[in-house]
């Protein structure tokens, strides 16, 4: 076997191996079932059960990149492609049994795909929409793309609601969902008027103007002002609108600048339970 000068045997059934992921395919298959034969004979947890089990998992990653170079065309990262295969080959490891009559690349490849298309399916939409919907839009492309076909048109929310066995309000809910599959930056190239070049997104994207939220308060606050009584309303008036102080107000008032301070906070105190109750 070509891993002879790479291997240490530790005991007559189970070798060291000192670099997994080097073992050739043909090699790999063939040490995989001893490994497979030990793993299910040690306890979990010990030091053995790591070793055998970590040195399948190395051995085998050559699985994961067969399975993630299907996946090439996608503008994903290719490292975060493997990453997602490497999840369905432990998992395979952890489910898969000698008994079993067929081989581990066999068993675990499904895992591997299937691992990698559930993190597309889940992590591909610019915004998230609830799975029925995703699973929804791949039925509604395939519905779309054979009525097209057939039709030599467009076909109408009817149709597509006939052939998909949806009502057409779910089929319009599809097909507002497919509308968060794909995003464009704010940074992307907009082009304008010739004479003025080109401009970004965000320059035609309105902002929130803060004077919104005042215009609220405002409105909350005048049935509420509305309600107090009238000196308070003029000590209000006093300090917020002529911005006189305490003392002053007290002055113009006749009583103390003490007693303008608690009027004062008991005054805003209302007015802010006001604002933060329902009715408000």
């Amino acid at each position: 076997m070509a891993t002879t000068t790479q291997a240490v045997t530790v005991s007559e059934q189970l070798p060291q191996i000192t670099a997994p992921q080097s073992v050739a395919p043909q090699d790999a298959r063939a040490l995989s079932k001893l490994f497979f034969g030990r793993l299910a004979t040690v306890e979990e947890g010990t030091a053995e059960y790591q070793y055998v089990r970590n040195t399948l998992i190395e051995m085998n990653m050559s699985l994961v990149r067969y399975a993630a170079g299907r996946f090439r065309n996608r503008a994903d990262d290719m490292e975060d492609i493997v990453q997602v295969g490497m999840i369905g080959l432990i998992k395979a490891i952890d489910r898969f049994e000698l008994s079993r009559d067929t081989q581990f690349a066999t068993f675990a490849v499904p895992y591997i795909v299937g691992e990698i298309k559930r993190f597309f399916r889940d992590t591909s939409w610019a915004v998230h929409v609830p799975r029925r919907l995703q699973e929804a839009r791949v039925e509604l492309a395939k519905a779309t793309e054979e009525l097209s076909t057939r039709l030599g048109r467009a076909p109408r929310v009817a149709e597509l609601a006939a052939l998909m066995d949806l009502t057409e309000d779910e089929v319009v809910e599809a097909q507002v969902a497919a509308n968060g599959y794909h995003s464009t930056s704010l940074d992307a190239a907009v082009h304008g008027d010739p004479d003025e070049g080109e401009a970004a997104l965000a320059d035609f994207i309105g902002e929130e103007d803060p004077a919104l939220e005042l215009v609220e308060d405002f409105h909350t606050l005048a049935p509420l002002i509305a309600g107090l009584e009238e000196r308070d309303r003029e000590i209000l008036r006093l300090r917020f609108v002529d911005e006189l102080t305490q003392s002053q107000i007290g002055e113009r008032l006749g009583v103390s600048q003490m007693h303008v301070s608690r009027l004062l906070t008991r005054t805003l105190k209302r007015l802010r339970a006001g604002m933060l109750t329902p009715a408000g």
